[in-house]
């Protein structure tokens, strides 16, 4: 497989996208799967999303500071009222977040409405355009995820669930903006669970599953004209399946009668 200077033009800052999203999204899509809250990432991106939306369609330029503090503020929000509710609900968290999720998807639609391009931002919203990230955002993203990840591995056990739930909606509001939100939640989800089975080198491994996701991915939708962000997902939950396949627990085999 070979490519010319242009698709390699196009692949390379978007697999640098990638491994900078996997960077923050791997450890954080532990943590997540070990509190039970899967969802919590669809949630956020989405209400995030309804800043984003919102400063639009009140005039600010999508790349602009506005809908950046907009999306930053919206997710923030979201996270200190989702981790109110984990405090004052906790049987009832994992639904509260999907009607959370429910809401913030409709309020972004009903926002859009009278929107002749909203479709297509919808479609951003969800989908990505990973291909066609300006590589001028790549050094301050790395900045930002890179204290991200500072602030996790060096104070993890000191930020307490509040902490954690601010963290996660600054990395979601971020990734969101750059991937769209079936790969944030790919990318959250489908590595660490694929290794949940597996006790050493589990880190390790969910990063592999995720960076060769990436690669075969962008590959792939490259050589064959596909959208990017959905054929990295189905890369991804292929590799995972593999990979849960061969690290699942042998069960033990019946006892002779």
């Amino acid at each position: 497989m070979s490519f010319n200077l242009t698709e390699l033009s196009i692949i390379v800052p978007a697999f640098a996208v990638g491994l900078l999203v996997l960077a923050t999204h791997v450890p954080l899509g532990m943590q997540v799967l070990s509190r039970g809250i899967v969802f919590i990432d669809l949630a956020i991106a989405q209400i995030a999303g309804v800043g984003v939306v919102l400063a639009a369609s009140l005039g600010f330029e999508t790349e602009g500071w506005a809908v950046q503090i907009a999306a930053l503020g919206a997710a923030l929000a979201g996270a200190l009222l989702l981790n109110w509710t984990e405090k004052k609900y906790p049987d009832a968290q994992e639904p509260i977040i999907g009607v959370s999720f429910i809401l913030a998807a409709t309020a972004s639609v009903i926002l859009l409405a009278g929107n002749v391009h909203g479709n297509e931002n919808l479609r951003d919203l969800l989908v990505g355009q990973i291909l066609w990230v300006p590589t001028r955002y790549l050094p301050l993203v790395a900045a930002v995820y890179a204290l991200i990840l500072g602030v996790w591995f060096g104070l993890r056990e000191r930020i307490g669930q509040m902490g954690f739930y601010l963290l996660f909606a600054c990395t979601v509001t971020v990734s969101v903006q750059l991937v769209g939100l079936y790969l944030v939640f790919a990318s959250l989800i489908i590595p660490p669970l694929a290794t949940r089975h597996i006790r050493r080198y589990r880190l390790a491994k969910s990063y592999a599953i995720g960076v060769v996701g990436y690669a075969v991915g962008l590959a792939g939708s490259v050589i064959f004209d596909l959208p990017s962000g959905p054929v990295v997902v189905w890369t991804l939950a292929l590799l995972g399946s593999v990979a849960h396949a061969m690290s699942a627990p042998k069960k033990a085999s019946a006892a002779s009668s």
